[in-house]
């Protein structure tokens, strides 16, 4: 029905989907109560390849199947609805630790957690988030929430009572995947947001393609004009980084600095300050 056609012809390989679809669904829920699920988190730098923050990246250490990637259980969690408590327990953890490095010296870190778009539409949201904070012992302002276009353009005026909230208290908001969606500008301006991350489908052939140095300097130009930071996802190359910094670019994220890594490794990087020379 979904599809739009008024009937399709049963085959095996759809009793299969279900059937596969059912036990992930099944084993989603049980994944937290059994700590089952990790989380990994990944360094935003500054130009001189400093630590400024990390995104708190979901991982599922499945007791059968191993490491399973995201793409594979993100969507079915969505849909049936488990992102739910999946997404409090990774703003729990992800407040938890970043509280933990701060009082190992880290003081001026900050953690950034996506907040699903179904995650994003529960009413005790804000609340929610304020008791974890509080719980937790991390300051506001060292909280990002990351959001999608489409997740706040759902239902703006929504999206913007929410977000003025929690904005209030000093948690800062950044629009993730910025510009493959589809937002009214002006409706943007009217969001307490304090970041746009540039989506890595245009870093990735930054160097190469001219269209793509265009967008990234197009939201570049306009972050500065909204009084907003920017942040390129998906630095692999030095001259991806060498062109972001050229168009002062101020944070770069991506793999040229390091991938998403378990907690302790993480710590090492805290440690070692500077990043990707």
């Amino acid at each position: 029905k979904e599809e739009g056609n008024a009937y399709n012809f049963y085959t095996e390989e759809m009793n299969a989907k279900a059937q596969a679809r059912m036990r992930m669904e099944t084993s989603l829920r049980r994944a937290v109560q059994n700590r089952e699920l990790v989380l990994y988190y990944q360094p935003m730098v500054d130009s001189k390849h400093r630590i400024q923050g990390m995104e708190a990246l979901l991982r599922w250490m499945h007791p059968e199947i191993g490491l399973v990637p995201p793409a594979q259980f993100i969507g079915v969690a969505e849909e049936t609805g488990a992102i739910v408590p999946i997404g409090r327990w990774v703003l729990e953890e992800a407040c938890r630790q970043a509280k933990l490095w701060q009082d190992q010296g880290f003081q001026d870190l900050y953690v950034a957690v996506n907040l699903s778009a179904r995650q994003f539409r529960q009413p005790d949201l804000v609340e929610e988030v304020l008791d974890i904070l509080e719980r937790t012992g991390l300051m506001a302002h060292h909280l990002k929430l990351e959001v999608t276009e489409s997740s706040v353009m759902d239902n703006p005026e929504d999206a913007i009572a929410k977000m003025e909230s929690l904005f209030g208290h000093g948690i800062r908001f950044s629009i993730d995947d910025f510009g493959t969606g589809y937002s009214s500008l002006s409706h943007l301006k009217r969001f307490p947001v304090d970041t746009l991350k540039i989506d890595r489908s245009f870093v990735r052939e930054s160097t190469e393609n001219q269209g793509d140095q265009e967008i990234i300097r197009t939201i570049l130009a306009m972050a500065t004009s909204l009084n907003m930071k920017a942040v390129a996802e998906g630095v692999e190359t030095r001259e991806q980084r060498d062109f972001l910094c050229k168009e002062v670019c101020r944070i770069m994220q991506g793999f040229y600095f390091g991938p998403p890594v378990p907690q302790a490794d993480f710590e090492g990087l805290l440690k070692r300050g500077v990043l990707g020379e």
